[in-house]
């Protein structure tokens, strides 16, 4: 069993949103349409391959952790869309998979070998196409004051090891350009959308089991202490039980 196996169930409606508005930009900017293919690498629960879904023809979602495609299957069955999910990674993709028209990779980028997805990278990218590494978490810049205490709490509560490595993962999505370094991919252009919404009390103080590093699995019998402690800092900047939290949704085009 992976380490996001216990997350699968709760990912899909807690993680930061991509609000409709971010794959409609995205779609528009790299001129998507029912006759373009798209391959979503470390699909988790099929976030980007039904976000953009309405957007091209061919879908196909790859993950190597069986409870996330298990969540996939059935937000696509919920959604009438069909989209073909691989139990597998990224780098091991046979090579008769084919070309796409777009690549999507979410937060999984730093779970990935570098040469080894590079080089599959170059391979997936059909002539004219283009990858897009997305993400959408919460404003770091203040517009959402209990963000930094809300971490800390995580910080604390977690695993060393697997803090260590949640940090690593920031890195490696903000320094993209070291990433694709002397590879014939280069960093096209940033797409950034920011929206707003009101998330539940409780459902933000959940959202920390969704991370690998606070999850049920990596903390065990501290789960309730954890989840009572975020509730409590959370508290007093709620009102009627929600928290307004403003989301940053990035797509980072990447080129042949």
């Amino acid at each position: 069993m992976g380490r996001f196996a216990s997350t699968a169930s709760l990912y899909e409606h807690l993680r930061p949103p991509y609000p409709r508005e971010f794959f409609r930009c995205v779609a528009q900017k790299l001129g998507l349409t029912k006759q373009s293919s798209l391959i979503d690498l470390g699909t988790g629960p099929g976030l980007l391959a039904l976000g953009f879904g309405p957007y091209v023809g061919r879908v196909v979602g790859v993950d190597p952790e069986p409870a996330m495609l298990d969540a996939a299957r059935l937000a696509a069955s919920g959604a009438g869309r069909h989209v073909t999910l691989i139990e597998g990674k990224a780098e091991t993709l046979p090579p008769d998979i084919g070309t796409f028209d777009i690549v999507t990779i979410g937060r999984a980028l730093h779970w990935m070998d570098r040469d080894a997805t590079v080089a599959q990278l170059s391979q997936l990218v059909a002539h004219g196409g283009a990858i897009a590494i997305c993400a959408s978490f919460s404003a770091t810049d203040g517009r959402n004051p209990w963000l930094d205490g809300y971490n800390e709490i995580r910080r604390r509560w977690s695993p060393a090891q697997l803090w260590e490595e949640a940090g690593r993962g920031t890195r490696t999505h903000r320094d993209l350009s070291a990433f694709f370094h002397g590879s014939p991919l280069q960093l096209a252009e940033l797409v950034t959308v920011e929206t707003s919404h009101l998330v539940g009390l409780h459902d933000l103080a959940k959202r920390t089991l969704t991370y690998s590093s606070s999850s049920r699995d990596a903390l065990g019998e501290n789960v309730e202490a954890m989840l009572s402690e975020v509730l409590h800092h959370l508290v007093p900047f709620s009102r009627d039980y929600a928290i307004e939290e403003t989301i940053v949704s990035t797509a980072q085009i990447v080129k042949p």
